[in-house]
């Protein structure tokens, strides 16, 4: 029987997981959190792995499933997963395929890089709610009057309120709602902030970004999109033809 692994949580990396349990193909899948294994769920040809992984754990976790073949799904902006995952699976001669989330017309401004996102934000006193979750914490402490103007949507994960106090941020700014979000639900979030701009990623239809963009041009605020680091791979109808063919 064919087995894969597949690295990410993801829309995309879940609906792959659950492609190859409909074809006869056993796919074990590596998440970081519980509540990305609890969207996935389990079942007889589906299997999986809850944690955050270094490169040499990767490796371990490569060589004992004996794979046919490795598929990186993990998020656009998780190039340092995606390094680990390429480096682990080039060291043990595993076949590894990219899979890419599908673009979408960008709307407002779009910066490139999140230290351009506070340069950006440094030029105005407008209250910002924040989209790009809890890991972007740091950079957003960098943003003038954080305390006071910025607002954030997170996952309602465990250490969210400690990580706030050390970053210096309001409790009361926080957001905390599992996806997917509506435009209805952007909209809310948007008036429950008192928002002038949104900040989103790059995430594309499947992340969500038409509904941010359309409930934005419905409260008549502003967006800025942070652009998505250079991506190369496989959609999921020609991964899915690679592995019910190939492998």
């Amino acid at each position: 029987m064919k087995k894969i692994l597949i690295f990410g949580g993801t829309t995309e990396g879940r609906e792959l997981a659950q492609w190859c349990a409909s074809n006869g193909i056993h796919a074990d899948v590596s998440v970081t959190t519980d509540y990305g294994a609890r969207l996935l769920g389990s079942g007889e040809m589906l299997n999986v792995f809850t944690g955050k992984l270094d490169c040499g754990e990767m490796k371990t976790l490569i060589t004992a499933g004996n794979y046919a073949a490795v598929v990186d799904a993990t998020h656009p902006y998780a190039t340092e997963a995606t390094a680990n995952i390429r480096a682990a699976c080039d060291h043990i001669g595993t076949r590894c395929f990219r899979l890419t989330r599908g673009e979408c017309e960008l709307s407002g401004t779009c910066v490139d890089s999140l230290d351009e996102l506070v340069t950006l934000l440094n030029k105005t006193d407008k209250v910002i709610l924040s989209t790009l979750g809890s890991k972007e914490f740091s950079f957003f402490a960098k943003v003038n009057g954080c305390k006071k103007r910025v607002w954030f949507r997170v996952l309602p994960t465990a250490g969210i309120a400690e990580m706030c106090a050390n970053h210096g941020f309001d409790e009361a700014h926080i957001i905390a709602e599992k996806p997917p979000f509506s435009v209805e639900d952007n909209i809310r979030h948007i008036g429950l902030s008192g928002a002038e701009i949104l900040v989103t990623k790059e995430c594309g239809i499947k992340g969500g970004y038409p509904e941010k963009i359309a409930a934005a041009e419905e409260c008549g605020i502003e967006t800025v999109t942070v652009k998505r680091p250079a991506d190369s791979g496989y959609s999921f109808d020609e991964l899915t033809k690679i592995i019910g063919v190939n492998l």
